[in-house]
């Protein structure tokens, strides 16, 4: 990629955040307007469970393979690509005539999806060469997902309420049409020194692997654990990574190079992601079923109640981006982990939902914590990595996330519908709802601790020297050390500054 001016890398980092926009906007919207969607599609709480995990699913799935593609064919073609299936996707969910075709679009919207988060992040990680400018850049894209967090229940809580659940993907139409001509006019194509070749084997693998789990986790509480439909399903998810595990490391140019899990930081970072978006997908899917559907809040006054999270992620994740740019990913992890574990405690032990005060105090808890950790997952994963692989590193970064969302979504769905079965009066239903939600405010508690005890286990200098390593061993032989994260002799060094 040619040398930008000041002013144009500003203006492709706007571009690049545009993309992250609508696709965040989109899953925060969306969980606003579930329990109408559920009334006018008369969907059961699998049935919602598929409106976000079909987009999830296919985004984790394809991620890695769109950023390997864009490393080889051209970042730009690639973006511009996934911004077309994007905004073709959000008009064709606005038609969508039952849930069944709602699921179905949702998956054109990944596959769009899929092309541009990885993509951008690599365009970022390419534009911005300097750590420190690096760190702060993602700090910005960071703080893009909180506003999307603070715009996102407000928009879709007015819409929904003003014109009806449809008009939420409308909002996406505007800013993907700009977005694509923006990128056409002022973003440089790019592409990596030695792009890899496909990998239709392992890419097969890794959608057994999402799908059949996914399936599996959702379909449990209506079919039973022990089902020939669920176990058959199961199966195929351990096999699927079995065969994974085992076919990678013999191709030369894997579609997930699996010597990149010898970092500590990264893999602490593919982990934390995991944990901290299952955390999100859970809390986002559970609070919008309990506002909407146990308080009787509107849309609209649901929204309000959830701008105490959204509004610290907004103000966290900047910040945030800047420690990880300055003192290294410690901090802003342990930070993040110890808060969502008190907001999950709060609501398992002490049943915050029941007093308005404390409920408030766990969302503000909950947003300081997911604020001040999507900053070091995304730097960890390309720091220490070749330049050459940085569209491979942010999608297996990118890939945990939604990993996590999914899985989030998918587990806390199967204890509610567990837990609510049979709930058709509203006080039964409220009583099952109650019940159930023990259980998984335990789960996203859990998710917390993991959070901060991988963070403290995989930021010291004994992780830092598993990254340096690491990094020699990925460097084809004859070529410059230069990686994602050449960065001078400091705290941030090695780790990653993780933005």
């Amino acid at each position: 990629m040619p040398e930008l001016s000041h002013r144009r890398r500003m203006l492709v980092l706007a571009i690049c955040c545009m993309s992250l926009l609508i696709v965040s906007l989109d899953n925060t919207v969306l969980n606003v307007a579930l329990p109408s969607m559920q009334k006018e599609l008369h969907a059961s709480v699998a049935g919602l469970q598929w409106t976000i995990d079909a987009y999830t699913l296919v985004l984790a799935s394809l991620l890695m393979l769109a950023g390997s593609t864009a490393d080889r064919i051209g970042r730009r073609r690639v973006f511009q690509a996934g911004l077309v299936l994007f905004t073709l996707g959000s008009l064709l969910c606005s038609l969508a005539p039952n849930l069944e075709s709602l699921v179905a679009f949702r998956m054109v919207q990944a596959v769009g999806g899929s092309m541009l988060n990885p993509v951008a992040m690599s365009i970022i990680t390419n534009t911005f060469t300097a750590p420190r400018e690096r760190a702060r850049a993602i700090g910005v894209w960071g703080g893009v997902v909180g506003i999307s967090m603070a715009a996102g229940p407000l928009i879709g809580g007015l819409l929904v309420d003003s014109v009806g659940w449809r008009s939420i993907f409308w909002i996406n139409l505007p800013i993907g049409i700009a977005a694509l001509i923006l990128t056409w006019r002022y973003v440089p194509e790019s592409r990596a020194p030695k792009p890899r070749r496909p990998d239709p084997v392992g890419q097969l693998l890794v959608i057994g692997v999402l799908g059949a789990l996914t399936y599996a986790i959702i379909e449990a509480p209506s079919a039973g654990l022990t089902s020939p439909l669920i176990v058959s399903f199961a199966a195929v998810a351990v096999l699927s990574l079995a065969g994974l595990l085992l076919y990678e490391p013999r191709r030369a140019e894997p579609l997930i190079d699996l010597r990149f899990f010898r970092s500590a930081p990264f893999s602490g970072a593919t982990v934390i992601a995991i944990c901290a978006f299952a955390a999100l997908g859970g809390f986002l899917f559970l609070n919008t079923l309990y506002l909407q559907n146990v308080r009787g809040l509107s849309a609209l006054h649901a929204g309000l109640y959830m701008l105490p999270m959204a509004a610290m992620t907004f103000l966290c994740a900047p910040l945030s981006g800047r420690l990880v740019g300055s003192r290294g990913p410690r901090l802003s992890l342990l930070v993040a982990g110890a808060a969502m574990t008190a907001s999950g405690v709060l609501f398992a032990v002490f049943d915050a939902e029941a007093t308005t005060a404390l409920m408030f105090t766990g969302y503000v808890l909950f947003g300081l914590g997911f604020g001040m950790v999507n900053a070091p997952i995304t730097n960890t994963a390309v720091s220490g990595m070749p330049r050459s692989q940085a569209g491979v590193a942010a999608a297996v970064a990118s890939t945990s996330r939604q990993i996590g969302q999914t899985l989030g979504v998918a587990v806390i769905g199967a204890v509610l519908a567990g837990g609510t079965v049979g709930a058709v009066a509203s006080a039964s239903y409220e009583t099952g709802f109650m019940e159930a939600s023990h259980p998984a405010w335990w789960i996203i508690t859990a998710c917390g601790v993991c959070v901060l005890l991988v963070g403290a286990l995989t930021s010291g200098a004994w992780a830092r020297g598993t990254a340096h390593r690491t990094a020699k061993r990925l460097e084809p032989a004859g070529t410059d050390s230069e990686t994602a994260s050449d960065v001078p002799a400091q705290k941030s060094a090695g780790t990653g500054a993780d933005a």
